[in-house]
């Protein structure tokens, strides 16, 4: 047991350090990076699809990166905005590191790029530790997914900078509670900001769009409690940025096993969509 914490902690420690150079570089050339967490089926791929159409109209420069298991479904949607797109498939893997997505950026990544959004595989576990060089990370949820969501997944919701609920057209038809939501969000992470969207009835249009250019500009990022806890995980993301990673969580041995934060499965494989 010891040692499979003991790899963990190792493997998260590369991921860091990758993503502390990652972050730098990104940051050097003007982008910033919004890392986007949700369960399947939380509406995440129609909100950014929404968002970036807005970037493109107000002439914001921006990119997104979208990782699945397979299909390259949402990209396919997200390229309609007319934006630069790429699709990673991760073969099984449940979520993206730092080095992956450093691999998949170089040689992509338009040099003006001001806003990557990364819209990580459909996860709320694997991908809550591990830090890809975001400056902002964002956790989303449906009104159908039910208002304890935060309760069950601490660690997402914990060290997220901004939490967005989704698709609150059908909220009064699901009966969602937003007041006991509002109150589980703030129990696992005080002071955070939690909106509104709803991609079909423009709920929330641009909020997403205006927080991200926000926080490139210099703006204030919310410090979750969580990561001051652990100061030692994800510790130079919290010198960068005043933003940490909460401990790994409970099944991480699945996933790290025989492999380091720079490495992914073999057959994984990327395609890309570019418009301008």
């Amino acid at each position: 047991m010891c040692r499979v914490v003991d790899l963990k902690q190792a493997v998260l420690a590369k991921n860091d350090s990758v993503a502390h150079t990652l972050r730098a570089e990104l940051a050097a050339r003007g982008t910033t990076v919004v890392n986007l967490l949700s369960s399947p089926g939380s509406g995440k791929t129609a909100l950014l699809e929404r968002e970036l159409g807005l970037a493109r109209e107000r002439g914001v420069p921006v990119a997104a990166l979208t990782a699945d298991l397979a299909t390259e479904n949402d990209a396919v949607r997200l390229a309609r905005s007319g934006v630069p797109v790429k699709q990673v498939l991760t073969d099984g893997l449940c979520h993206l590191e730092a080095g992956m997505l450093g691999r998949h950026l170089d040689g992509w990544l338009p040099q003006d790029t001001r806003l990557l959004f990364v819209e990580n595989v459909g996860n709320l576990v694997c991908p809550a530790s591990y830090d890809l060089g975001e400056t902002l990370r964002v956790v989303l949820a449906s009104v159908t997914e039910g208002e304890d969501k935060p309760l069950k997944y601490p660690t997402a919701f914990g060290l997220a900078h901004l939490v967005v609920v989704t698709k609150t057209d059908i909220a009064r038809a699901v009966e969602f509670d937003e007041a006991a939501f509002r109150a589980h969000v703030q129990q696992v992470n005080p002071g955070v900001e939690v909106v509104l969207t709803s991609a079909r009835g423009g709920e929330g249009a641009g909020i997403l769009l205006d927080r991200a250019l926000a926080v490139g500009d210099g703006g204030a990022v919310h410090a979750p409690v969580m990561a001051q806890q652990h100061p030692t995980h994800h510790h130079q993301h919290a010198e960068d940025h005043r933003h940490g990673h909460g401990p790994g969580h409970d099944h991480g041995d699945d996933h790290v096993h025989g492999r380091d934060s720079d490495s992914r499965p073999a057959r994984a494989r990327s395609s890309a969509a570019q418009t301008r």
